[in-house]
């Protein structure tokens, strides 16, 4: 035994075939084994590399900048021009033209716009010009334009009673059936309007639409009455049994019946027959008279008053 070996030295020896591999380098002389570095100028680009890519870049970038300086521009501008718009004498309203009045005067017409004479004319809000001119019973549609610099105009159309209609008060009613406002007697409202009676005042709360041809029904009999030679019509009475017409000076009352257009039109032709049949003063005396029967076609019934 080798007493110069330490001992362990078997089992200390290096398994070199655990360690990883180191590649081979072919060492020359007079060369530095380490990898030679690109000198940093070389690695930058060059300035006028730099200059164009960010002319480049500006390019792109131009139409944006350029946008949003004008929006700020405009905004700017805009708020001075609003502010000037709003507030120069020049846009003060001086007049107001009105145009459809028939019943309502201009003054009256005035009297209702929610703003002043003086006022801005882009501070009028139309819409609640327009509101204000509604609420009146009288006005159907309304129109409010401005006129720049300062002229407001005011297009009306006003409804047209075509009848009185009687239910628990008089109501001025169009053609439409429907009561607009009630009827100020005192003032002369409805003077010479035929009446239409006997639709349920409740109706008109309840069911607005059925009332209202409820009363186009009574027009219909009246325009038919007066197409014809006849006393002039003061008053229609509905009922389910059927209508009656009163004569305006006389109050002859007349049963016509259903206001269908062609049992109307047999009836009003029994009434012209026996009409034409009577003496001025079997005329004047003449109470009732009943064209109604489609029964008894031929037969009218007629009832007279004292001589």
């Amino acid at each position: 035994m080798d007493r110069s070996r330490p001992r362990g030295a078997e089992s200390a020896r290096i398994d070199d075939t655990r360690l990883p591999r180191v590649s081979r380098m072919t060492l020359r002389p007079g060369r530095s084994n380490r990898r030679a570095k690109t000198p940093l100028r070389e690695r930058l680009p060059a300035p006028r590399v730099v200059v164009d890519a960010c002319g480049r870049a500006l390019r792109r970038s131009a139409p944006a900048i350029i946008a949003l300086v004008a929006a700020g521009g405009l905004v700017t501008a805009g708020r001075h021009g609003y502010h000037w718009l709003t507030h120069s004498p020049r846009f003060a309203v001086t007049k107001v033209e009105v145009h459809g009045e028939a019943r309502l005067t201009e003054d009256a017409v005035r009297a209702r716009l929610p703003f002043a004479a003086g006022a801005n004319i882009f501070k009028i809000d139309t819409g609640d010009a327009e509101a204000a001119l509604a609420a009146d019973p009288w006005i159907a549609k309304v129109t409010v334009k401005r006129r720049l610099p300062h002229t407001v105009v005011v297009d009306i159309v006003e409804r047209r009673p075509a009848v009185v209609v009687a239910a628990e008060g008089l109501y001025l009613a169009d053609a439409s059936g429907r009561p607009f406002k009630v009827a100020d007697v005192t003032a002369g409202e409805g003077q010479g309007l035929p009446i239409v009676s006997g639709v349920p005042r409740e109706l008109f709360a309840d069911a607005p639409e059925l009332a209202a041809a409820q009363v186009r029904d009574g027009l219909a009999i009246l325009a038919a009455w007066a197409a014809g030679d006849r006393p002039r019509a003061g008053e229609v009475k509905l009922a389910t049994s059927g209508a009656t017409l009163y004569t305006y000076d006389d109050a002859i009352a007349v049963k016509v019946g259903v206001a269908t257009p062609d049992a109307l039109a047999g009836h009003l032709a029994r009434f012209d027959a026996v009409w034409a049949a009577l003496s001025p003063d079997e005329r004047r005396r003449l109470r009732t008279m009943r064209v109604d029967n489609d029964t008894r076609t031929d037969l009218v019934t007629v009832s007279f008053g004292e001589p």
